[in-house]
């Protein structure tokens, strides 16, 4: 009743990457290596086109294989995640701040002199970031560097006769900096949380529901003119020696209220796996309809409603499994009983809730396969990824043991 989670393969695409001829790369791949593809569960994809086609998708051909089961197939938890971050309406902050920090970063003479003011000006900061649209985190890292450095940057501007930016002394649009600086970090919070290796899907849509359910009291506090959770803006209102009531909550309030309504509209394919995971964490709750229950678990994962019903009763009201619920607690059903919960369990348990490990790996053949190793064939390349993700430790001793030694040549 345990997963593991390692890189199966890296499955190299030379030529066309579309949706068929990804699948027909991974059909000969699980074909060659004689991979039990009948046990497969879900299929978690980045959402590109070529992988959700609804004709020609990679999704779409694995469904049409019979060698292929009924299986789930969600959009990445993360991905998701960072689409809804995009919902801020950032363009007039982003734009403005962009430009600046350009302005001084795009020149080699600019940015030497802007590090050196800071260094005179005992910043605790060397230099201003820039911002990468792809990266999930360059936005709030971004927006939170520059208005830490705003003061020397105006500074240095001034100084340098630079073009003027009449927006850096503008108190709405500092006040809007500020907000989206702070919403920025909250997004940023959230999404390095649901980062990490063995994170099953329960776990992250626990971490998603809470910070839909964050930011419901958020919309609600900056209503009532209550900071806590902004630091941002209430030490930009603290600079500018305003009142509270001074913000535009409404305004604010509404872009939170835009966020969590994408964040609704998103995710719903992991609201409907909602309720059968509530159910195998905790069984034993007194109110579940059994009927309705079980009718989502059989259409989930292909299994009889009728059985499902018989196998939640008999569990509901096995004294013994209640008095032991805890982490291990499904190990402890046996096949002969409890086939079809042992089967919902595993599936639940064995499901990818996000690409995390994909992406990792992509991170790390940045740095494998640089311009000083062009020439790494893609056999070393998969075999230097495999040793950089992979989790197992190799036992030297056995490998040690069935390699014959070198006889001396005297």
């Amino acid at each position: 009743m345990t997963a593991k989670e390692e890189l199966l393969a890296v499955l190299h695409m030379n030529a066309h990457t579309r949706g068929d001829d990804t699948f027909e790369i991974f059909k000969h791949f699980i074909d060659k290596n004689k991979i039990p593809v009948c046990k497969l569960v879900s299929i978690t994809t980045d959402g590109a086109p070529s992988m959700i086609g609804r004709s020609n998708g990679f999704v779409a051909k694995c469904r049409e294989d019979e060698a292929f089961p009924d299986f789930l197939s969600y959009h990445c938890i993360i991905h998701q995640q960072a689409l809804c971050a995009k919902m801020l309406n950032m363009k007039e902050i982003m734009d403005i701040a962009n430009k600046v920090v350009c302005s001084i970063r795009a020149r080699s003479l600019q940015r030497r002199l802007f590090r050196l003011h800071l260094e005179e000006a005992g910043s605790d900061h060397s230099d201003l970031l820039l911002h990468t649209d792809v990266r999930w985190l360059s936005r709030g890292k971004f927006l939170q560097r520059f208005r830490d450095l705003l003061p020397e940057v105006k500074q240095f501007l001034h100084d340098n006769k630079h073009a003027e930016y009449p927006q850096l002394n503008d108190d709405r649009w500092l006040l809007d900096l500020a907000f989206l600086t702070d919403l920025a970090n909250l997004l940023n919070e959230l999404n390095v949380e649901l980062q990490g290796k063995d994170k099953i899907v329960i776990d992250m849509i626990s971490t998603v529901n809470a910070f839909k359910g964050k930011l419901k009291l958020l919309s609600s506090k900056i209503q009532r003119h209550d900071l806590g959770n902004f630091r941002n803006l209430a030490s930009e209102l603290n600079n500018q020696g305003k009142d509270l009531t001074e913000i535009d909550s409404a305004c604010y309030a509404e872009q939170i209220d835009t966020i969590l309504s994408d964040f609704d509209r998103r995710f719903q394919d992991f609201a409907l796996l909602e309720p059968v995971a509530t159910f195998m964490c905790f069984p034993f709750l007194e109110n579940a309809e059994v009927d309705v229950l079980a009718s989502k678990i059989a259409t989930m994962f292909q299994l009889s409603s009728a059985e499902v019903e018989d196998e939640i009763l008999t569990l509901q009201a096995d004294i013994n499994l209640k008095s032991r619920a805890h982490e291990q607690f499904w190990s402890l059903l046996t096949e002969e009983k409890y086939p079809n919960m042992r089967k919902c369990a595993t599936s639940l348990t064995a499901m990818f809730g996000s690409t995390y490990l994909c992406e990792s790996t992509f991170s790390h053949m940045k740095f494998i396969k640089s311009k000083y190793r062009s020439t790494l064939t893609d056999d070393h390349l998969e075999a230097c990824l495999r040793l950089a993700i992979s989790s197992y430790c190799p036992h030297y001793a056995s490998l040690v043991e069935v390699i014959q030694c070198k006889s001396s040549s005297e």
